[in-house]
């Protein structure tokens, strides 16, 4: 049986992905761009700004904000050295007192405040991130170029996290032979593979370890 296209902007079973972050992956980025089947011009280049909320004591949970919105994705395995990642909830400001007790502060894995009100907009939620010591905002900016490698989705990305430039380049299927095979057709074999959880970890001092380069 022939394996399912990947097709970007759609929604697909879960997905493996290798990603990696540091400051100059110039070779395997043009490696990238040349071995890329055309894609859709809406995914030539993105840009984003988010804001991830990062906990002390969770790393299985990742929490951003884009556009008003809530987006929590749950690791699930790693396979190959591939991790996999299932999305755990969505939901948009005003957020309702109920979601946060059951679904958000749950995955940050830290006590929970004490929620009086209904629901919570979005800066009265980030005031009580800003108070729980184990929590933080760190805002995100991204400048994102899309290819096709091997029927896996992959990007270069523009990273800043909470102004410091870094650089990610990454290749994502549900078929994990598919991503080894682009690792190796773009030289990053044995680069080590970092999430986005880790990444900026790393770089606001949370974790005492360097990038890929």
């Amino acid at each position: 049986m022939a394996k399912p296209e990947m097709k970007i902007g759609e929604i697909s079973k879960p997905r493996f992905e290798f990603r990696t972050f540091g400051q100059n992956f110039k070779e395997s980025a043009k490696r990238m761009a040349r071995l890329s089947v055309p894609i859709p011009e809406k995914v030539w280049e993105r840009a984003s700004e988010e804001i991830y909320i990062l906990s002390k004591t969770n790393d299985i949970n990742n929490t951003k904000i884009r556009d008003g919105k809530m987006d929590i994705k749950t690791y699930v395995q790693t396979v190959d050295g591939l991790e996999q990642w299932n999305p755990l909830m969505k939901g948009e400001f005003p957020i309702a007192k109920e979601v946060l007790e059951n679904e958000v502060f749950p995955a940050f894995k830290v006590n929970m405040p004490t929620l009086t009100k209904d629901s919570y907009t979005f800066n009265e939620f980030m005031v009580m991130i800003d108070e729980n010591p184990d929590l933080q905002g760190v805002r995100v900016n991204k400048q994102r170029f899309g290819y096709m490698v091997n029927n896996t989705l992959c990007e270069v990305g523009n990273v800043l996290i909470n102004g410091a430039k870094v650089v990610t380049i990454n290749s994502e299927s549900t078929e994990v032979e598919d991503i080894k095979n682009t690792i190796s057709d773009i030289g990053l074999e044995g680069v080590e593979n970092i999430n986005y959880l880790q990444a900026i970890k790393r770089v606001i001092g949370w974790i005492n370890k360097p990038l890929a380069n």
